[in-house]
This record gives structure tokens, sequence and C-alpha cells, in this order.
């Protein structure tokens, strides 16, 4: 087995993702990278960590767990509105196998290099397989996309189809089967969720309130509520599903994987009514599911306006 600094001088500081540029001034090889911020720019930072048997089967492929682990991180910079720079990987193995750490360190570089990001650091040490990555952006001062800021009167709205990814997860633990296209399809969400960082830099000074959905669209948008003082009402019918997902899961579970199945890694966001028209026309993915009221809490309503009894909302890790 490689030594620790071996190990990353060959699968990491190699990497095409490993270069200085842009705002890394000084990448792997010393004891902190530098970045350099252009004036009146702020630096967005968010950390996230997948562990085996949680977030990931112990059994799977390094290459797609590498995309998958910084995927559903740089989502939280596109959440912001911000403009990815560079992440860091804390890797935990139990051991040095050299096929399997060069196929996640591929899978590493074809996410980085689809989302701009450059590897500026990290650390490897021995134990249960585990990876923590954390994110770094930029962001003009005042214009990030926070939680707290709705207004009574916006749309809700999704930047896509929602519960793909849960929908395929009896496909990634093997439970189930499905035709090649629509095998091929939802386990590509699951695995290769693309952050809508461009999404989230166009509604810098338009959307009012934003966050990547991570653990299901109820749960999520309860976020938005509670950070904003307001009421979210999400409108039955409008909830965009994708045939593949209808096919694959039937009516009924589409959407419950679509309000609480989580790791779509799409953004949902408030925004002024009208704003919507731009959006749209300029070919964003703006899809109205909703608008906020009044209140407290996330209500589902049919095409009635009857609320919809949800008895689940979303995934907690301490609550699973």
């Amino acid at each position: 087995m490689l030594g620790e600094f071996e190990l990353i001088r060959h699968y990491f500081a190699a990497a095409a993702c490993a270069r200085a540029g842009g705002d890394v001034v000084l990448g792997i090889g010393d004891d902190c990278a530098l970045l350099q911020l252009p004036v009146g720019e702020q630096l967005a930072v968010s950390t996230d960590t997948l562990v085996a048997g949680v977030h990931f089967p112990d059994s799977c492929d390094p290459f797609l767990l590498g995309q998958r682990a910084l995927a559903v991180a740089a989502s939280d910079l596109a959440a912001m509105g911000a403009t990815p720079i560079g992440f860091t990987l804390a890797l935990t193995l139990p051991a040095g196998d050299p096929l399997w750490l060069a196929e996640l360190a591929r899978g590493l570089d074809a996410m980085a290099l689809d989302c701009s990001l450059r590897l500026i650091g990290g650390d490897t040490t021995r134990g249960p397989l585990s990876l923590t990555v954390t994110v770094f952006g930029r962001v003009p001062s005042g214009q990030a996309l926070v939680r707290s800021g709705a207004q009574v009167g916006d749309l809700l709205c999704v930047g896509g189809v929602l519960g793909e990814a849960a929908g395929a997860l009896p496909l990634v633990l093997r439970q189930a089967e499905a035709d090649a296209d629509v095998a091929e399809h939802l386990l590509a969400r699951y695995w290769s969720p693309q952050p809508q960082l461009a999404l989230g830099e166009a509604l810098r000074g338009k959307a009012t309130a934003a966050l990547d959905i991570s653990d299901g669209l109820l749960a999520d948008c309860g976020h938005i509520a509670k950070a904003s003082g307001v009421a979210l009402q999400i409108e039955h019918d409008r909830l965009p599903l994708s045939e593949p997902l209808r096919r694959f899961a039937g009516d009924a579970e589409a959407l419950r994987c679509a309000l609480a199945g989580g790791d779509d890694y799409l953004l949902a966001f408030t925004l002024p009514a009208a704003e919507l028209v731009s959006l749209q026309a300029a070919g964003w993915p703006v899809q109205v599911i909703g608008r906020v009221l009044a209140g407290e809490g996330v209500q589902l309503i049919d095409a009635a306006g009857n609320e919809v009894a949800v008895s689940e909302r979303g995934y907690n890790h301490f609550n699973a």
C-alpha cells in the first residue's frame, strides 16, 4: 500500500483538476492553498460528508462515487448563486486499492471539469470509507442567494423534474430492475447529478430565497419557510415528474419521491412573478410549483385547493 503522501501525489495531485489557475494562486503542495478573490466578492464555503452504508452502498463503482461526492457538495454553491473556485477532499480509506483509487480520482476529475472546480488540498487517513468534500466559491458582495428573503406573493419554483434520484434507489441497491433506457436515465440522476451552477448565478438579483433540494422538497421548502417567516404552498398538479420515473415507480411512488425522496440536487427558489417571463425566455428550466403566503410551514394542495395530508416529509440523518 502506498504511503499517505505517495497516494496524494499519485492519484490526486497529478489530476488535471489539481492545477493552479483562476482564483487559485497556490494549490496542492504547501500547508495551505491560497485563493485570490476579486475586489467586492465574498467567499462561499460548504462541506458535505458521504459515509459508506449511509450515503452510498458499501460496494459501488468508485468512478460514480467520485462524481457524486463532488456534485452534491458543489450543489451548495449553486444554491448560493456562487461562482465555483475549488474544493478539498478528506478521504478515509479501509485500504489503498490502486484500481479503486484511480477510478475514484477519475470520477472526481470528470465532475471537477464539469463544475469548473480545482482540487486545492485535503487529507487521507485509514478507517471506514468516507469522503468529506469542502467547496469554495465566490459571489458579489450582497448578492448571495439565501433562505431568508422569500416574500408573500412570490412564486415557488424548482429547476427541473423532481424525484428521479430517489426513484432510482431500488436500482442502486439492486432491489429492482427496469428497462435499459429507464434504468440508465434514473441511475444517471442518482450517481451523476448536475449542480445548477449557471442557474444559481442567473438568479442573483432575481430570486428572493433559494436552496438545493437534498433531503426532499417538503423538508427543504420548510427551511425557506422558517428562515423567511412565511408559508409555502405547493400545488400537487404542478409538480414536474418525468416519464421514466412514472414508468418505473408508478404515479403514487413518483409523487412520494418528488415530495420526500431527496437527492434531487436541483434548486428550489422563490421568485417575484415579474421575473418569471425573462428567465423562461432565456431558456432557464424554471418550473412554477406554488407560491408564498402569509403564515408558516409548507402545505400541499390539490387542484380544488384542498390540503393534501402528507405522512413523509423528507430525510433526516438522526431520524431516518
